[in-house]
């Protein structure tokens, strides 16, 4: 009976964590683990391993960069796959106990400028409730899979958010909480939302519908990739995160409204956040905001509200350059990977260092702790196993990874712990580590409360949030709008009858919240907002038909451009022309000249797009101009004097150059077309003087082996010199 009881008690223990939802541990469903801080309760687990056998139960021919998650007995990864023209992203499963491939899905790369060997960049995410599994391309594909791989719902972030991806290939890790999957990103979208940002975005875990947007409040000031962590502080249920404006922040989990904020770095905040109760820990490697050198790693008391940054910080540990890892936080101590690859444990009460290990050179895999050791990467190849003490840090295993050809396999990601084993991926394949002759059990995934349970009692209503909270429709489509009431802590309160109106569109709404969208030809975008008592709520739609559309830019205001682009931000506006309305993008003031606009939905298909086009001159510079159908890009290309099919900038595979000379000053008229044949994409594109004759023949061709049969039409242009733009028009092809 004693027995019985005391593995209750630790059962229990395991299972209600303030906070968190907790689960089996037996899983690792989030990449920092279960508690999402980096360590795991399994025992028994190897302190030593050998590339050659020792210890090694499985290898599997993958290649990766992040950190599996592991639920239900399969092991789920991220990564890149393909050489030449099929360079891919891959996402598969594998059976935990063998290590055979149980699925795989590869998909394309397309409108981004990050390079092959940063692909698979995100961690995914696993839903312990359903069994989903989340994934993050580089390319800004959001995608939704079941267990079995079978593709729920997918949403295309670039296209639908303007998502900004740079050459570095920082992406963000999903978060899964409750009935919702959060995922962040810089964008340039529209309306409201076009100023450049840092942006989250909460989706229905199960149907991907949007239930809400935050905007963090500053600037951003670089891409970055912290992931948020979940806790329950004074009865409010917080996504705690490091932001790309240098700032930590906390958002109510089940609305997005903005509750604090804590200003730490002149640049962005890479690593993850780690919660312990009340207490917040952060860390960074830039420049201090009081100019005190490099490099802070914090702790912050989360009880706040507003800008705590100078009342509820409760020590700091400066000089400490934490730029990339996550910290781990197990038994009162914190342990972190400095940019020189320093183990560093300090006291996770006061801040005061207890030792230091070198691991190597470059410090970018987060550490994890289990069984009493420290389990760590180092980017050149090495895995260790180490031993801490209250005093020391001591080495029991390193290994080195190499490839064929010698050179040390690329090692980022950090470990996973799960059935008495551990999980990684490199360059140069996916492992299993563990004891040969344990024995193999999985412990069903479970969830420590039932989805939107409140952490308290809900109090009244004091925030309404409608659902959905943005939608892009076609013209007379009905939309079902919920009002759904909370309380100031963020706990739901319950689904409300409002009154509602419409702003900047055409439709009638029924007294049931139903919209039918008007049926005008001409693209809109406004805003839908609900009443109840003294709350009111907003939601954002565009309404655009497929085929046939087109936009002539006259009845936009001089100055603006139309509301329904996503990215044009402050690098467009309209002008006046040779008495004509047209679109204009001129240098950048600041930041890049480099700008797509997106005009419609990511699932058009069988279209064409056409646009008159014209570039000024800049003393010797002149601009790029494009236009975009199914993610592939034809660019006008003025100083290099080309034209160029493309659908990945960074590695131009799967495209075509041709000499093309084209003047100043003139207008052209562009067309592009892809048709889908024989399994392949087949790329037209035309370009002539816009006072000629449109010629028969295609200016350039090409074919894609690796088809994108739909994707939304959109303009390019890269502005040393100024863009104009005029009479846009999509057809349906034949």
């Amino acid at each position: 009976m004693r027995r019985t009881i005391f593995a209750l008690t630790i059962f229990l223990s395991l299972f209600f964590i303030a906070g968190i939802n907790a689960v089996s541990a037996s899983d690792w469903p989030n990449w920092r683990g279960p508690n999402q801080n980096g360590t795991s309760t399994e025992t028994g687990l190897v302190s030593t391993w050998s590339a050659n056998g020792e210890n090694l139960i499985w290898k599997a021919d993958f290649i990766g960069r992040s950190t599996p998650v592991i639920m239900n007995g399969r092991v789920y990864v991220i990564g890149r796959v393909g050489e030449g023209l099929t360079r891919q992203e891959q996402v598969a499963c594998f059976d935990a106990q063998t290590g055979k491939m149980i699925w795989e899905h590869r998909f394309n790369v397309f409108q981004t400028t990050v390079p092959f060997n940063r692909v698979g960049w995100a961690n995914l995410a696993g839903d312990p409730e359903t069994g989903n599994v989340y994934a993050h391309g580089v390319g800004g594909m959001f995608i939704c899979y079941n267990r079995d791989g079978k593709i729920l719902w997918q949403r295309s972030l670039t296209e639908e958010f303007g998502r900004f991806s740079g050459y570095g290939g920082r992406t963000h890790s999903p978060l899964v909480d409750e009935n919702l999957v959060i995922i962040s990103f810089l964008n340039t979208g529209w309306g409201e939302q076009a100023p450049m940002r840092h942006r989250f975005v909460a989706f229905d875990k199960r149907t991907g519908e949007i239930i809400w947007v935050a905007t963090l409040p500053n600037n951003p000031l670089d891409t970055n990739y912290s992931t948020p962590a979940v806790a329950t502080i004074n009865g409010t249920r917080l996504l705690i995160l490091g932001g790309g404006d240098g700032a930590v922040h906390a958002l109510k989990v089940r609305t997005g409204e903005h509750v604090w904020q804590f200003k730490l770095s002149k640049a962005a905040i890479n690593p993850s956040i780690v919660v312990d109760g009340t207490r917040v820990f952060a860390c960074h490697s830039e420049e201090n905001l009081d100019n005190s050198g490099l490099g802070r790693v914090v702790c912050i008391d989360g009880t706040g509200t507003g800008d705590v940054t100078k009342t509820h910080e409760v020590w700091r540990a400066d000089n400490l350059e934490v730029g990339y890892p996550s910290p781990a936080l197990h038994d009162g101590k914190l342990y972190l990977v400095d940019n020189s690859a320093n183990l560093v444990c300090l006291d996770a009460k006061t801040g005061n260092r207890h030792w230091q290990y070198n691991l190597g050179t470059v410090g970018k895999g987060s550490p994890v702790v289990a069984d009493g050791k420290i389990y760590v990467t180092e980017e050149n190849g090495v895995f260790h196993i180490l031993q801490p003490s209250a005093t020391e840090c001591k080495s029991l295993d390193t290994e080195k990874l190499t490839m064929k050809d010698g050179r040390y396999a690329e090692l980022y990601g950090s470990p996973a712990i799960a059935y008495g084993r551990i999980y990684f991926t490199a360059e140069s394949g996916l492992y299993c580590l563990g004891d040969k002759n344990a024995k193999f059990t999985v412990t069903a995934t479970t969830t420590a409360a039932a989805p939107h349970t409140n952490d308290s009692p809900a109090g009244a209503p004091a925030y309404l949030q409608i659902v959905p909270a943005e939608i892009l429709a076609k013209p007379g489509e009905k939309i079902k709008f919920r009002a759904r009431a909370f309380d100031d802590k963020g706990n739901f309160v319950r689904e409300v009858k409002a009154a509602w109106s419409l702003a900047n569109l055409s439709g009638q709404f029924s007294p049931a919240g139903e919209l039918a969208a008007g049926k005008n030809s001409r693209a809109e975008a406004g805003v839908v907002t609900a009443k109840f008592e003294n709350l009111e709520g907003k939601a954002r739609v565009r309404v655009i038909a497929e085929t046939p559309g087109s936009e002539d830019f006259e009845s936009s205001e001089i100055g603006k451009y139309p509301a329904y682009f996503v990215g044009a931000s402050n690098k467009f506006s309209v002008q006046i022309k040779d008495s004509n309305k047209v679109l204009v993008k001129p240098p950048a003031a600041a930041g890049l000249n480099r700008s797509d606009i997106f005009l419609g939905p990511p699932t058009m298909k069988n279209y064409t797009i056409q646009a008159d086009v014209v570039g000024k001159k800049n003393r010797r510079q002149m601009p790029d101009i494009g236009l975009i159908a199914n993610r592939y890009t034809m660019d006008l290309q003025g100083a290099l004097q080309r034209l160029q099919l493309r659908v990945w900038a960074a590695e131009l595979l799967n495209s075509k150059t041709i000499d093309f000379k084209f003047d100043p000053d003139v207008w052209y008229t562009m067309k592009l077309r892809v048709d889908q044949a024989g399994g392949k994409s087949i790329v037209k594109g035309k370009v002539w003087p816009r006072a000629e004759k449109e010629p028969e023949a295609w200016t350039i061709t090409m074919e894609d082996a690796l088809p994108n049969p739909e994707g939304s039409p959109g303009l390019y242009g890269y502005s040393p010199a100024e863009i104009y733009y005029d009479n846009v028009k999509i057809t349906r092809s034949n």
